[in-house]
């Protein structure tokens, strides 16, 4: 056909076109919206008009007229107008990397890239540090053996991330991060019976594989005579240890459960992005339903003095680290102020060559105090021990002669239920009793909030491994409910992602633990800490620093009525049975002490007497 043909054809159809055109704008109310923004551009009267229509920036406009009133909030564009019409952003992909942490170990990192008006944007990527449990004296053999569980977890959560978890979540709204977790929570039990079902086929196989000799064991019929003397020291030894509970083993991590963490935190941190929030308002707007609190509170930093135990020099493995904690009334920035100075004048005491400062990273995360196998006891100086009873006097004496030390971490074996029970009755009414390493556990508390926990007074929470985001929301509003404490710290494989600060404010933990004021992927998080305390200093919604509140054990266990209403997930079995399950997985050694706020002059005159 000619050209004057075409033209001809277009011009017979033209009013079929305007009508359609017309009714296809009429129902998505465009004429209504470009009114309203051509109203809002009249009242600001830019210079450039036409550079002002063009301009993109990130604020809307809102926009009320009447014939006697108009009023123009938050400044805008045309562009920008509708934006606020447009479909929100969703998922479109996960990439997945290998990456090292802070001291070298592989780890995870995830980036999530989001359909944002028909473009495919990377909006965040976040690095979620991975945790294996491993005891202080392991063999080598062990050691490598963890190494290769670390790399062989990496290289499977790399899989799920860029496999079936990036089908599994596309077109998902990343503002949705119940939707989010609970996919990745159903993803989790699937994998979880998967790898339950492979073990099962492994162990029918071996019993097969066992059972194939019919009788061959005529060797094994030789040494009974050689194995009776080893019968009768195994009974005088378990009589020995027969008063002691026996230690739980370690709970085991399913390999690639890291890509759980990492993929909840990357949405939490995408959703906020995109609705222009910051971490920590996103994560308290998810834990009070959407009702922000008026104010928030700063988290008060445990800083790291000292690093103590197997890797420092002398006989002393009662302490693994002793932590300072500045005064409640100080804000943040007066109290690492304050901090630093303390540490330069220790340093100064101190053979800055010792492995005892703070930059030695070893032993921060593993037990100091040890327990003799055969006799069951704490070993708090070489040679010298002391059973879990004489344990709680020796804390008492220490409370009571240093009264500026506030908390102890891990001061006994989760076992020894009812001494975690005694020292509390005696001294939790003036120091925090804390119990470590519960990260692993989270899920199952939340799931089960019947599992026995000895008494304390908070825990420690890592995020790691399966745990989502709300699953932490989730227990931190348990442990208000209980009047416990929550205490944000960072896992054994730190990295230089700040997130761990954004939950502990947004969360409203009461302390958080990062180590000490050295290394990059520390200090790091302290800078982020001291920029959300000013940015809300700014905004006027700081709360001022409130004092510590114990919580008199003693006092509360003389009414039992009164125990059942302040701790009603723990109120029907106070006391750990030996087959009940802890909430608390900690290591397998009696736990160590980790001093806190220890003024300068208390922590450098330490009167040894009360040790042995």
């Amino acid at each position: 056909m000619e050209p004057g043909g075409e033209r001809e054809l277009r011009r017979r159809h033209l009013p079929e076109l305007r009508h359609q055109a017309a009714e296809y704008y009429r129902s998505n109310e465009v004429p209504q919206r470009l009114e309203e923004a051509l109203n809002a551009t009249f009242y600001l009267r830019p210079p450039d008009l036409y550079g002002h229509l063009a301009d993109a920036p990130t604020a809307t406009t809102v926009v009320q007229t009447s014939a006697t009133h108009h009023k123009n909030e938050d400044k805008g564009s045309l562009a920008n107008y509708f934006s606020k019409f447009s479909k929100p952003p969703v998922i479109c992909k996960l990439i997945g990397r290998k990456v090292l942490d802070g001291v070298g170990r592989p780890t995870l990192e995830v980036e999530i890239f989001c359909t944002v008006k028909n473009h495919e944007k990377s909006i965040c990527s976040t690095v979620v540090s991975s945790h294996s449990e491993i005891l202080e004296n392991a063999s080598p053999e062990a050691i490598d053996a963890d190494e290769n569980e670390r790399n062989d977890s990496i290289n499977r959560a790399l899989e799920w991330v860029n496999g079936s978890l990036n089908e599994m979540l596309r077109d998902l709204q990343p503002a949705d991060q119940c939707k989010a977790d609970e996919l990745l929570g159903e993803y989790f039990a699937k994998k979880v019976e998967e790898e339950k079902e492979r073990k099962a086929i492994e162990k029918e196989e071996q019993e097969a594989a066992i059972s194939a000799p019919a009788y061959v064991p005529a060797l094994s019929a030789v040494t009974p005579s050689g194995k009776k003397k080893g019968v009768k020291l195994g009974k005088k030894s378990s009589v020995a240890e027969k008063p002691i509970s026996p230690a739980e083993p370690i709970e085991p991590v399913l390999c690639g459960s890291i890509a759980i963490a990492g993929l909840s935190l990357a949405v939490a941190k995408t959703g906020a992005t995109i609705n222009n929030t910051p971490l920590y308002l996103h994560l308290a707007l998810m834990k009070h339903d959407l009702d922000l609190p008026k104010e928030l509170t700063m988290p008060l930093p445990m800083v790291t003095l000292l690093s103590c135990g197997k890797s420092s020099s002398g006989k002393l493995k009662l302490m693994k680290e002793v932590m300072l904690i500045p005064p409640a009334e100080l804000t943040v920035k007066q109290g690492i102020e304050r901090l630093l100075e303390i540490q330069k004048q220790m340093m100064r005491l101190l053979d800055p060559s010792s492995p005892q400062l703070t930059d030695s990273k070893k032993g921060s995360a593993r037990s100091a105090v040890k327990k003799a196998p055969t006799k069951g006891k704490y070993e708090i100086l070489t040679g010298t021990l002391k059973s879990p009873d004489e344990m709680v006097d020796m804390y008492v004496d220490l409370i009571n002669k240093y009264p500026s030390i506030i908390a102890l971490i891990d001061p006994l074996r989760k076992e020894d239920g009812q001494q975690w029970s005694n020292i509390c009755n005696a001294v939790g009414s003036r120091c925090y009793l804390i119990a470590e390493d519960a990260a692993k556990s989270i899920s199952k508390l939340v799931e089960d909030q019947n599992i026995n926990v000895p008494k304390c007074s908070g825990l420690i929470i890592k995020y790691t491994n399966q745990t989502k985001i709300s699953d932490l929301t989730e227990l931190t509003r348990l442990l208000d409910g209980q009047r416990h404490i929550a205490i944000l710290g960072s896992p054994a494989g730190e990295s230089s992602d700040d997130s761990l600060v954004d939950l502990a404010v947004g969360l409203g933990a009461r302390f958080i633990k990062l180590g000490g004021l050295s290394r990059g992927e520390r200090v790091t998080k302290y800078n982020r800490l001291l920029a959300i305390e000013e940015e809300l200093a700014k905004n006027g919604t700081l709360r001022s620093g409130e004092n510590h509140e114990f919580v008199d054990f003693a006092e509360e266990a003389l009414t039992v009525e009164e125990l059942l209403d302040a701790l009603p997930t723990i109120e029907q079995d106070p006391w750990p049975s030996e087959h009940s399950q802890p909430l608390l997985a900690q290591d397998q050694n009696p736990v160590s002490l980790h001093g806190s706020t220890l003024h300068l002059n208390e922590a450098t005159n330490l009167d040894p007497s009360i040790l042995p």
